[in-house]
């Protein structure tokens, strides 16, 4: 996969062959492929559904994730939340919000406790089998992997954006999509256009220190990283402004 940016490092954990989170953890570019709209899960009320039933003809948001996720799972779930409030389209009216548990262990008391954390009623919050779940991530190019050393899953910050038929529309990387970005990948949604295989960068959600309480040195410096871009982006744009009025 041709990778525009990837901001971020590896984390020794040490031993002969350390789990390496970067060469598992990614999206591969499937725009327009078809993800199994029946394929059964559990919402958060403990009732059984499927993706079908859920997206009644409308367009979907699926953001995968970790309901009891302790790194970037619930800032996605709070940027995905900020996106949908800046542009018109309605949850329920307009599209779907689906937050698709990644990890086949937990209940629809974890995917609950998760929904009522977010205060996002209208998005549906769902558990699945392992089975359920390779099947839909597998379809949507979604990859992620275990750590059983410190049993945590490591994968991408990302949201799909797909066609009321289940197809893949495109992906809005990062832990905040652009209202303009998001409004255009559900109008392109509604449509049934879909879209090249475009990215941006990769957020990845993996390793948090329990001990000490704050994120790894890998997190740290991919937010690092990012706050250090934004700001040379922002004094280049003043030098080449100063230059054109010289």
């Amino acid at each position: 996969m041709r990778r525009l940016g990837l901001i971020a490092m590896a984390l020794a954990l040490g031993g002969a062959a350390p789990f390496d989170p970067f060469s598992v953890a990614r999206i591969d570019p499937r725009p327009g492929a078809q993800v199994p709209l029946d394929t059964v899960f559990t919402d958060q009320a403990g009732r059984r559904t499927s993706l079908r039933r859920i997206a009644a003809g409308k367009p979907m948001l699926i953001a995968p994730v970790l309901h009891n996720c302790p790194n970037l799972c619930g800032v996605t779930l709070a940027g995905l939340a900020r996106g949908i409030a800046g542009q018109p389209f309605r949850p329920g009216r307009d599209m779907e919000v689906i937050a698709l548990g990644i990890d086949p262990a937990e209940t629809p008391r974890d995917a609950a406790a998760d929904q009522a954390r977010h205060r996002m009623n209208q998005a549906a919050f769902l558990t699945g089998t392992r089975p359920a779940i390779a099947q839909v991530t597998g379809a949507l190019g979604f990859r992620f992997a275990f750590d059983p050393r410190i049993g945590q899953y490591a994968h991408v910050s990302a949201i799909a954006v797909l066609t009321p038929r289940g197809r893949l529309v495109r992906w809005l990387d990062g832990i905040e999509p652009d209202p303009a970005d998001l409004a255009r990948a559900i109008a392109d949604a509604r449509e049934q256009r879909t879209n090249r295989f475009a990215e941006a960068i990769a957020f990845l959600c993996y390793h948090y220190d329990p001990r000490t309480g704050r994120y790894s040195l890998a997190i740290s410096r991919i937010l690092q990283a990012v706050y250090i871009l934004s700001i040379l982006l922002l004094a280049f744009t003043i030098l080449r402004l100063r230059r054109r009025r010289a």
